[in-house]
């Protein structure tokens, strides 16, 4: 796929955070898909959810990628991997220019508001002067919905899947317990990259009781043998889950953005509640909900069609929980699809 490959911009001035904190310099990871033929150029951004990297087209494939309705010979893919995070962009374990150590613990809490100026500067730098469609599920749709309102006249069109305008009160309670599990690891705060790994391997067993559902355990993980009184298919998976994520993630980060989507609220700062907040995007904003998601369910989407001024909302359904906004690319397309043609002068 033409120029998909994994770049840097580095900025070497000081990165203010809505804290009042700041860094003192940020590099921002990010890959490009497409050929950028300048303001000419139909802009889609993707911004990624809690665990991903900026590649879009290895983790969101069947809706991003030669062949599949978001086209590299259509538009100029961009997808920035977010601040805090582990794939490259500045976060917990890059070198502290100060100390010339990882930050490690003592990087700052940041929010999404945060890491969508992290977006800004790289969206600056490349000379992107319009986005066509900003799209993003789950975590992803918490940066979207605040680019919208930060830049209303770069943004033109949204496609939100699997999100909300705020954390809920079970979200936050679902990543406290979350690190809770990595804070109960002795190694927890050591200054090396592994750890937490044990903690964090809880943390995304109990991630994953959030991102599918009932149903779709009863349906995969059970086991056929009534005998069987040890080693259950089902705890075999959630290990395996677990395993995998501590192999490709760090602990300092999970915990870090855990606490960026428990900030995640549209009106803090502005002024209002979410309802007025929400009214002025005006941007058309297709809204994909999923029947069987539990972290983040149709009520929230509903709450959003309601008071999104040129909102669609479809509603699809999905064995496969939260994890649908990844897994269900057929219904995504088929949804999407004629919704950018009947807005494509956006």
């Amino acid at each position: 796929m033409r120029n998909n490959q994994l770049k840097y911009f580095e900025y070497k001035q000081a990165f203010v955070l809505e804290s009042g904190l700041s860094l003192p310099a940020l590099t921002i990871a990010y890959h490009t898909y497409g050929e950028w033929k300048g303001p000419a150029s139909k802009v889609v951004w993707v911004c990624h959810a809690l665990t991903a990297s900026a590649d879009c087209a290895d983790w969101w494939k069947g809706l991003i990628g030669n062949d599949y309705l978001i086209n590299p010979e259509d538009y100029f893919i961009v997808c920035a991997n977010i601040l805090g995070s582990c794939y490259g962009t500045t976060g917990p374990t890059s070198i502290n220019p100060a100390s010339q150590t990882p930050y490690f613990a003592s990087f700052p809490n940041i929010t999404i508001r945060d890491m969508v100026h992290a977006h800004i500067l790289l969206r600056a730098h490349l000379g992107i002067e319009k986005i066509s469609l900003l799209m993003g599920g789950s975590m992803g749709g918490y940066q979207a919905l605040e680019w919208a309102l930060i830049e209303p006249s770069v943004i033109k069109r949204l496609f939100l899947i699997a999100t909300s305008p705020s954390e809920s009160a079970w979200g936050v309670a679902v990543h406290t317990a979350q690190r809770l599990a990595i804070e109960a690891d002795s190694s927890w705060k050591d200054d090396h990259e592994k750890a937490g790994a044990l903690g964090l391997k809880a943390a995304r067993a109990i991630g994953m009781l959030t991102y599918r559902n009932y149903g779709i355990f009863q349906q995969a993980q059970t086991d056929p043998d009534p005998e069987k009184i040890d080693d259950f298919r089902a705890s075999s998976y959630i290990n395996y889950q677990g395993e995998k994520l501590v192999n490709r993630f760090n602990a300092y980060s999970y915990w870090l953005l855990t606490k960026a989507m428990d900030s995640h609220h549209l009106a803090r700062k502005r002024g209002g509640d979410l309802i007025t907040t929400l009214n002025q995007i005006q941007q058309p904003t297709l809204i994909i909900g999923i029947d069987s998601d539990i972290l983040c369910p149709l009520d929230e989407q509903r709450f959003m069609k309601e008071h999104l001024p040129n909102a669609t909302l479809v509603e699809i359904g999905s064995t496969y929980g939260h994890d649908g906004f990844i897994i269900e690319t057929g219904q995504i397309t088929e949804h999407l699809g004629p919704w950018l043609e009947q807005n494509q002068t956006a």
